[in-house]
Formats: structure tokens, sequence, C-alpha cells
């Protein structure tokens, strides 16, 4: 096991849960809501205010943590950019795995199953990218 830099390794929490963040605002506040309005029947009726942003914010954190911290323990000691990158990719369609099974089991419209995954994707090679140039291993 690599030997954890805890300093770098906060400030990489922190880049990811911003960028995580930012980049959902846009997927689902920009670019999904007119896909999410035409199923509003799908959604919860407070959604539209926050109701339960708190929840989205800890879904954030949690991922954040643990996106930096299985980066910082397995990959980033003789990490290139490309590492970073399929990383990134890797963690996206293991996550995206449920948007399939969801797809299965709720009544989601087809053109938003694969928008999730598109942005997803995408959104998961950023975050490689993030951890590569922000995470740096301790020094022996």
């Amino acid at each position: 096991m690599n030997q954890l830099n805890p300093k770098s390794l906060l400030i990489t929490v922190i880049a990811t849960f911003v960028v995580l963040s930012a980049t959902d605002y846009f997927i689902h506040q920009v670019w999904m809501m007119p896909v999410y309005n035409a199923t509003a029947s799908l959604w919860r009726p407070d959604m539209a205010a926050g109701g339960h942003l708190v929840w989205i914010h800890a879904g954030h954190l949690l991922a954040a943590i643990t996106f930096a911290m299985l980066w910082a323990v397995g990959f980033a000691a003789n990490a290139k950019i490309t590492c970073g990158m399929k990383y990134g990719s890797f963690m996206a369609l293991f996550s995206q795995s449920h948007t399939l099974i969801g797809y299965a089991v709720h009544p989601y419209p087809l053109e938003l199953v694969w928008k999730w995954m598109v942005s997803g994707v995408l959104q998961g090679v950023l975050l490689g990218i993030v951890v590569f140039l922000v995470y740096k291993p301790a020094t022996k």
C-alpha cells in the first residue's frame, strides 16, 4: 500500500467534490432538465425546490472521498495522465451499471438512460484527470 499524503488527499477530495458537484449541476440542471420536466411523474415533487439537497451533497461527498482515496492508495504512485483517464473511465462504467439496472426496473425513457451514461463516463474521465493533477503521493 502506498503511503498516503493526508494534506494532498484532503485537497484532492475537495477538488473532486467541487468538480463533481459543478458538473452534476450542468448535467442535471441544464442539459437534462427538459427530459426531467417531460418525465415529471417519475421524480419527487420537491426536487425542484431542493428538498433533498443535503442528500445530494452527502452523496457527492461520499463519491469524492471514495474516488480520491482509491486513486491515492491504488494508482497515484507511478501514474501518468492516461492512467487517471482510464481510472475515471472504469470507475464511471462501474457506477453506470446501476443506470442499466434502473432502466430495467423503472419506467425511464431510453433518452434519459443514454444521456446519463454518456455524461457519467465523460464526468468520470474528467474526475480521473482531476485526481491525477491534484493528488501528490508522499515522498519516501
